[in-house]
């Protein structure tokens, strides 16, 4: 029996047992497993549980103050009070492809406002629910039209092969990151797409790759965009960090813009939630980067067709706060300001971190971590040095070492130093 047979008889015994439970009066979905949180749900879970005033949260991926406490730009509440002053505005429902000018603003926030594909109208633009929702549309989008295996780096966001596998699309993984050098496996990077199949998807994030905080140099990426290109390989960018890597939301999308300006096409999903703050708004959007303006047009009308049967339209509140900050100089300047000083704490508390180790004569090189760029650190922590770490010191992070930087307060470095070092002097 083939496997799509299989999976039909299965189906139908699932059904045949549902009904069953029903003529009994019992549940139509008694047969289904229990299934564990996603992984950084549990930490979190966990986290909110412990009663310890020890306790630090390093695990999900938010930028938080100083002191730890959730962190709301200024600029963003600006945006909300001009909003809550508007009498104009109304709660109707927004097109299917989102606020239009949201829309024509994130394309240039992330193209760059003289992009030739924008002037050429080679760019469709739709408001996506935060990144994550970008991504699955893209996916869905790539499964029905545009039918190639997916490749993803061998260590990224878990959520990232869940958007491909549910529609259907097969996925592979590319060398990425060395655990050796605690950097980028670029020799391995390169032979894995050299022998990817022909036309085949690659998923790549253009900044502070999530959860290594390795990324490729300028001179690297562009060594990978020669090598896709010459074998037919579309691209398929994972934006979520723009602005808080190098602090330039321009060098930020460097790396996109090159396979941009080349005249091929890509994918490009954003994300508002980290870069400004606006996590549970979930604001993002999807570009597809199209050969000419006709295809550009065909491709829109495809997307609404997707989104029409799954939310409809897009919510207003986040882009609206989106939209006001970027159309206006002021606070797009303020912004720009504040990306700067965020960026800065995170190569702050990496430095303070690494100092910190060190004074401790912690064994091991821990300066990856400072060459490591973004909100996370992949530290290189082993599973059971992570639970050895929760357990006595109450420092919640992802079982694979990672850390969110953006998590950390000048206040709280020695702690989690002291519990590296607990942990690595033990030998757990």
């Amino acid at each position: 029996m083939n496997s799509l047979s299989s999976d039909r008889t299965e189906n139908l015994s699932a059904s045949s047992s549902s009904s069953e439970c029903q003529q009994n009066g019992g549940s139509s979905f008694s047969h289904l497993p229990l299934v564990p949180d996603p992984a950084i749900y549990a930490v979190m879970t966990a986290y909110a549980k412990d009663s310890s005033p020890l306790k630090l949260n390093l695990g999900v991926g938010v930028y938080r103050s100083e002191d730890g406490k959730p962190f709301i730009l200024d600029v963003v509440r600006r945006a909300e009070q001009l909003l809550a002053n508007n009498r104009s505005a109304n709660k109707e429902y927004l097109p299917i492809t989102g606020i239009p000018e949201f829309n024509e603003l994130s394309a240039k926030l992330i193209l760059g406002n003289d992009s030739p594909a924008i002037k050429e109208n080679r760019v469709t633009t739709v408001q996506g629910v935060a990144g994550c929702g970008s991504l699955s549309l893209g996916a869905e989008f790539l499964a029905k039209h545009y039918r190639q295996t997916v490749y993803i780096p061998d260590q990224t966001y878990p959520n990232h092969p869940n958007f491909f596998t549910s529609v259907g699309l097969v996925v592979k993984t590319y060398r990425y990151y060395d655990p050796t050098t605690c950097g980028l496996d670029f020799q391995g990077l390169m032979e894995d797409l050299s022998s990817a199949s022909p036309g085949a998807i690659v998923l790549l994030q253009a900044c502070g790759h999530n959860p290594t905080g390795v990324d490729p140099t300028i001179s690297q990426w562009e060594q990978i965009r020669l090598l896709m290109r010459s074998k037919g390989l579309l691209p398929f960018f994972d934006s979520a960090y723009q602005g808080l890597v190098s602090g330039d939301l321009d060098a930020d999308a460097w790396p996109l813009r090159l396979f941009v300006a080349d005249g091929g096409e890509c994918l490009i999903a954003q994300s508002y939630s980290k870069n400004m703050g606006l996590y549970g708004e979930r604001v993002g959007a999807l570009s597809i980067v199209c050969k000419t303006a006709e295809v550009a047009r065909k491709v829109e009308s495809q997307q609404k067709i997707l989104i029409r049967p799954s939310y409809s339209n897009p919510p207003i509140h986040g882009a609206s706060i989106v939209t006001a900050i970027l159309k206006d100089r002021d606070m797009y300047n303020e912004w720009s300001s504040n990306l700067k000083t965020m960026t800065n704490r995170l190569v702050s508390m990496r430095r303070k971190l690494v100092d910190a180790l060190r004074d401790r004569g912690t064994a091991g090189d821990w300066s990856h971590i400072s060459r490591q760029v973004g909100m996370y650190s992949f530290t290189g922590l082993t599973p059971d040095q992570v639970a050895f770490i929760t357990k006595e010191y109450h420092i919640y992070l992802s079982s694979d070492g990672r850390i969110n930087i953006a998590g950390l307060g000048s206040n709280t470095v020695p702690h989690l130093a002291d519990a590296i070092h607990a942990a690595v002097t033990r030998g757990v």
